[in-house]
Formats: C-alpha cells, structure tokens, sequence
C-alpha cells in the first residue's frame, strides 16, 4: 500500500514539473492494462483518477470495463467497487493534502491540475454552502466527480472525515456504475 501511495506521488511529481505528457484520449489504453494487469491496474488507475491527476479513464468507463472484463460473479463484482473506492479515495485524499497545504495558488497553478480560479470559486462556493455534505454528493454525481475534494482540502476539513465522505460517495457511484452496466447486459 505505501509502494501504492509512493507511485502516485511520483506521477503527481513528473506530472508537475511536465517530464512527459500523455494522449487525453487513452481510454483503450485503460481498458488494456485492466485486461493485462486486472485488480493491481484497476486500482491504480482509480488513484490517478481520484487523484484528478489524468483525465484519460474516468471511472465512468473504468469500472463498466473492469466489470466486463474482470468479474463474473457477486463476489467479483464486489471486489471491483471495493478496489476502485480503495484507488479512489486515496487519489482524492492525496489531492486534498495537496489542496490543503499547498493552498489555492498551488492547486491554480500545477499544471496537472485542469481546473480554472472561475470555475474553482464556484465550487469553493458550493462546498461554503453544504460543507461536508459536498463531498459525498459530489463523489456520487457525473461530470463533477471529485471536484468538492479541492475545496474541502482548503477549508481545512480533517483527513479522516474527508476519507470517510469521500469513500462513501465514491461507493455509491460505482455501485450505481455496477448495476447498470449488468442491467444493460443482461438485457442484451
């Protein structure tokens, strides 16, 4: 797990100081390495996304193709939500330390970091109105997946509630994930 946490802060470091860039359109890619590595790329690929760090497989697309690949059981599809809430929520916690002590310049500034003081303030102002409950809401909702974890980390919210709100949004997302990519296969 430190290995795990270690690797992602070495991407966020390469990231940072631009050493290489990758294609914005890798979602193949992703599918690939989940086909090739399984479990171990399923959830390193959700610390990147948690992470906000990448934006080439969002787990819109992770885990109906983990599920679709990897799984063919209760069991297994279990396992896919727990190691993609595991992946997640430790990307989103080490963005929020980021947030939290690198303060709002740094987040607007690191370039791995594609979100604009405008569009930042709206959600600094969303989290100012729901507090806490931004952060599940956030984490169960599309296209807006994570993005209360930035403002969380500069309103100084404590680690281990952001953790625990973040998981629990990011679990009811993939359940919901889950169930419809087998609904729609079951249907076909």
């Amino acid at each position: 797990m430190i290995g795990t946490v270690g690797a992602a802060l070495v991407v966020l470091f390469v990231l940072e100081f631009d050493f290489f860039a990758l294609p914005t359109q890798t979602t193949g890619l992703a599918r690939g390495l989940l086909r090739d590595y399984g479990l171990v790329a399923l959830f390193i690929l959700f610390v990147i996304e948690g992470g906000q760090v990448l934006y080439f497989a969002p787990s819109e697309s992770l885990v109906p193709a983990a599920v679709l690949l990897l799984a063919d059981s209760p069991l297994g599809y279990l396992t896919i939500i727990l190691v993609s809430v595991l992946g997640a929520t430790i990307g989103q916690c080490l963005l929020f330390g980021l947030a939290k002590y690198g303060g709002r310049e740094y987040v607007l500034n690191a370039r791995w970091f594609h979100i604009g003081e405008d569009r930042l303030a709206r959600f600094e102002d969303w989290f100012g109105q729901w507090g806490p409950l931004a952060v599940p809401i956030s984490n169960t909702l599309l296209f807006v997946r994570g993005l209360a974890t930035v403002p969380a980390g500069l309103a100084g919210m404590r680690l281990r509630r952001f953790a625990l709100l973040s998981a629990l949004g990011t679990f009811t997302f993939e359940v919901i994930l889950a169930a419809a990519t087998l609904g729609v296969m079951s249907t076909i």
